[in-house]
This record gives structure tokens, C-alpha cells and sequence, in this order.
């Protein structure tokens, strides 16, 4: 499937590109003429990023190079730029295994729906008053979350390694995704190589996220575009199947690195020093799992209650046991597997071949 568009697939697999990303002409989004289109004005303000560069496989030049149309132009895909909630009780149009993807700050719960997700990639929310970007590439089965300041981000109708490419629209630079920092991109070829600052969404089943956090909200269908939000174009995650199940890619990926299944799910966690995998299946059955970043060890837990895990740093081997759910120091004090008194590093579901690809150098754990 290497040679079909992503276009192609679409039209495909049901739904059509006009079910995704608004068929024959761009669709103004509710915020605005700002939101997409090449002769929009980008929104004034800039994009907050880190202290310190995650790495990078290539030059940022080089990456620029490989990035390829996915089918959809510019905001072809249009983001979700005034996001609507309802209350858990009302989100009658997600089923009990559906994937949410799940964040908590200050006490604000949300989920956002993965079905609805497929459909724009980028939600442009706000979370405890904190502008924020929520990503979702199902290429890459990857979800991640950015702080935007006071811009938005947008899809730019590019791919690398299969992985959606963001733009901003105070700068127009290009952001990879799971690299989360910018490379060239044809509306700014100079920009400052930076990364994002990220935070954790947690990828799980509605049934498990209401359950965890039942005052949850939930991303509305109302979204002020035309959608079929009861379909996935791509296939089904319950049960798994078309795309996310079977070995087949759109597009070249960056590594043939055939350690495990393409689509094969990990939990990846990188610094700028360096990257570790851990097979979530490994995990699932482990709970703990010693490794090392850089040269830092590092110790992965497993969450039963939401099928996730966490990674920390500078952790002694047997320092902790899984016992009932609840890490157990060598004192007794329980803890919850995402509240160890450690320092957390930024973990993430993410198919192998897409890992492998952006982190070719990553130790593996399994």
C-alpha cells in the first residue's frame, strides 16, 4: 500500500476525502479566516517552547525534505479552533471501548474522542485557562498535547514519516508531531529550531476514563463542521481493525527496522539525551520495567486502572514493586502508578515503525 495517496485511501475506505477534510474547497473554520488557507493572516502572538531541544534523526533541513503530501492541502484537514463539551452523561455517541484520549489539570478533566479526532487532528482548546493544541495523528497512532500561547496550530497538509506536520499560524513553521520541534517549512525557511512544551494525554477506553474521572467533559460532535463522526475512514480500533491492524503504511517510513510488527504499540519516552521504547504489551504483563535514557536509568509503570503507563528518571532498580495496582516503595508507602516522587518523563503510545523511525538510536525494552 506503499504507493497509494493518502487521498486514495481515504475515498477508499468509506467516508471519502469530503468526509475528512471538506471535500472541494477549504471551509472557513468558526474562528475565523485566521484558522487556514494560504492567504490567511497568521494570529498575532508566539508559540511557548522548551528550555531545553529534543533531538532530532536529521537535519531539520533534511527532515523538510522528507516530507510529502498527504492528499488534503493546507487545513484541508480543518482544526477544531472553538472546541463545544458536554458532560459525561451526555456523550452518548461514544461506546464503552472507544479511545478517549484523557487529561487532568487543576482539577479540570477532559476526554477527547478519538472518532472524533480522525476527523480534524488538531483541537485549539484551552485547559485550566492554559491555551493548548490537542494532536492526533492516526497514521501514527500518536496523541499529543502543546501549549500554543496565543496562536493556533493547523495542519499543514504534509507528512514525514507518516506522522502529521502542524504548523503555527504567528509563525508558520513547521512542527513534526512526535518530534515536537520545528524544521523549514515552505511558509518560513528560517525558523529558530525549538521544541515544544508538552503535556501528557492519556490514551485509554472511555469506559476505563469514566470510571476514572466520571466529572469528566467531553469534546461535543458540535463542532461546526460537517461530519460523520460514527465513522473512522482509516478502520476501527473496537474492535482493531483496517488500518490500524494490518502491516500495511501509506507512505515510506523512515526505518524498516523490523524488531517488531509496524503497528506494534510502544510506550516512547525521549530526552534531549536520548529515547527509550517499552512494548506495551511487555508492560502489561511486567508493571515495572527498569531501562535507561542517555545514560540515566529509568523506570516504567504500568497503569492498570487506564491501560497506560509512566516513565520516571533516576530510579534504582527494585526501588519499587507493583503490587494491586499501586507502586510500593521499599518503606511500604503506596503510591499511584502517574504520582511517584520522582521526576516524570513525557511518555506516549506510538506504533513501532514511527518510533523507529524518528529514533533510530532508541534503546528498546520488552
Amino acid at each position: 500500500m506503499n504507493s497509494t495517496s493518502r487521498r486514495r485511501f481515504l475515498a477508499v475506505a468509506g467516508g471519502g476525502l469530503g468526509a475528512l477534510a471538506g471535500c472541494s474547497s477549504l471551509q472557513e473554520s468558526p474562528g475565523g479566516p485566521s484558522a487556514g488557507g494560504d492567504t490567511d493572516t497568521p494570529v498575532p502572538g508566539t508559540v511557548p517552547t522548551a528550555d531545553e531541544r529534543l533531538p532530532l534523526p536529521m537535519s531539520p533541513e533534511a527532515l523538510r525534505d522528507e516530507a510529502r503530501s498527504g492528499g488534503p492541502s493546507k487545513d484541508g484537514i480543518p482544526s477544531i479552533d472553538q472546541p463545544r463539551f458536554v458532560d459525561a452523561g451526555d456523550a452518548d455517541f461514544i461506546d464503552p471501548g472507544d479511545p478517549v484520549f484523557g487529561v487532568v489539570r487543576d482539577d479540570v478533566a477532559k476526554a477527547y474522542p478519538q472518532k472524533i479526532l480522525v476527523h480534524h487532528e488538531i483541537v485549539n482548546d484551552e485547559l485550566a485557562g492554559t491555551p493548548v493544541s490537542v494532536t492526533y495523528c492516526p497514521l501514527t497512532g500518536t496523541v499529543q498535547g502543546f501549549e500554543r500561547g496565543g496562536t493556533t496550530f493547523g495542519v499543514s497538509g504534509r507528512l514525514i514519516n507518516n506522522n502529521l506536520v502542524m504548523y503555527d499560524r504567528a509563525t508558520e513553521t513547521w512542527w513534526p508531531q512526535i518530534l515536537a520541534t520545528s524544521i523549514p517549512g515552505p511558509w518560513n525557511e528560517t525558523p529558530d529550531i525549538e521544541s515544544l512544551r508538552e503535556f501528557r494525554l492519556v490514551w485509554t477506553t472511555w469506559e476505563r476514563w469514566q470510571t476514572h474521572r466520571p466529572e469528566t467533559e467531553v469534546l461535543s460532535t458540535d463542532t461546526g463542521h460537517a461530519r460523520n463522526y460514527s465513522g473512522d475512514p482509516y478502520g476501527g480500533y473496537n474492535p482493531r481493525t483496517g488500518y490500524y491492524k494490518n502491516d500495511s503504511l501509506l507512505f515510506p517510513a523512515l526505518s524498516d527496522d523490523d524488531t517488531f510488527d509496524r503497528k506494534t504499540v510502544v510506550m516512547g519516552a525521549r530526552t534531549p539525551n536520548g529515547a527509550a521504547a517499552f512494548l506495551k504489551d511487555a508492560l502489561r504483563e511486567n508493571g515495572l520495567m527498569a531501562g535507561e535514557i542517555g545514560g540515566t536509568p529509568v523506570l516504567a509503570v504500568y497503569d492498570t486502572g487506564l491501560d497506560t503507563a509512566y516513565v520516571y528518571r533516576n530510579v534504582e532498580e527494585g526501588s519499587f514493586e507493583l503490587q494491586d495496582g499501586t507502586a510500593v516503595g521499599e518503606d511500604g508507602t503506596r503510591y499511584d502508578p502517574d504520582d511517584l516522587p520522582l521526576e516524570r518523563i513525557h511518555t506516549f503510545d506510538a506504533m513501532w515503525f514511527a518510533w523507529a523511525g524518528y529514533y533510530p538510536e532508541t534503546n528498546v525494552y520488552e
